[in-house]
C-alpha cells in the first residue's frame, strides 16, 4: 500500500474514532443526570446482569474475513474472549500474534477467541490475509464500536477485549493492549 494512502487512511480513522468518542460521550452525558456516577462493566456480580450486551453479541450475524455471514450465537455455552480491534490500531496489531498463539494453544481448546473488526470489509480481509490470524475474525464496521460500548467501553477505545464465561456472564473487560500474564491468570479461573 502506498505510504500516502496509508497516512490518509490513518487520519480518516482517527477522525472517525475521535468523532465516535465525542458523540458517545455527549450522548452519555445527556442520558445520565449530572450527579449520577459513571457505570463501567468490569465483572459480573448479579445473575442476569450481562444479558444485555452478551445477548446483543449473540444476536449478531456478521461477515467473516472471507465475506461469509456467521451467526455469533454458535459460540453460546463456551467461554469466549471477544477482541474489538481495527487494522489501523497499533496496540491491536501488536497483541494479535499473542492472541493467535493463545487461540491455537491449550487455552484455545477451552476458550473461543474471536475478533470483531471495526473497519471496512476490504481492509479487514486484506489484514487477515496478510497476517494469517488463527481465530475467527468478523467485520462489524462502525457498529462494532456501538457493540463494544454496550460492554462498558464508554469512549469506544481500541483494543477492547471482553472475557465471557460459558454461562454468558461478563467476567472481565480489558481496555488497551492486553497484558497476557494477567489474562492467563484470569483464564485459569474459568
Amino acid at each position: 500500500m502506498n505510504p500516502k494512502h496509508m497516512r490518509a487512511y490513518i487520519v480518516v480513522a482517527l477522525v472517525f474514532a475521535a468523532a465516535g468518542a465525542y458523540i458517545g460521550y455527549q450522548k452519555k452525558q445527556k442520558e445520565q443526570p449530572a450527579a449520577a456516577p459513571a457505570a463501567t462493566v468490569t465483572t459480573s456480580a448479579q445473575p442476569g446482569a450481562d444479558a444485555g450486551p452478551v445477548a446483543a453479541l449473540f444476536s449478531q450475524t456478521l461477515p467473516d474475513a472471507q465475506g461469509r455471514q456467521i451467526a455469533l450465537s454458535q459460540y453460546k455455552g463456551k467461554p469466549m474472549l471477544v477482541n474489538f480491534w481495527a487494522p489501523w490500531c497499533g496496540p491491536c496489531v501488536r497483541e494479535m500474534p499473542e492472541l493467535s498463539a493463545l487461540a491455537a494453544g491449550e487455552e484455545g481448546k477451552k476458550l473461543q477467541v474471536i475478533g470483531i473488526g471495526i473497519d471496512s470489509p476490504s481492509n479487514i480481509t486484506e489484514f487477515n490475509d496478510k497476517y494469517k490470524i488463527s481465530y475467527p475474525v468478523f467485520v462489524a464496521g462502525m457498529s462494532g464500536t456501538d457493540l463494544s460500548r454496550q460492554f462498558g467501553n464508554a469512549q469506544g477505545g481500541l483494543p477492547f477485549t471482553v472475557l465471557i464465561g460459558a454461562d454468558g456472564k461478563i467476567l472481565k473487560t480489558y481496555l488497551g493492549q492486553l497484558k497476557f500474564d494477567q489474562l492467563r491468570k484470569d483464564l485459569a479461573t474459568l
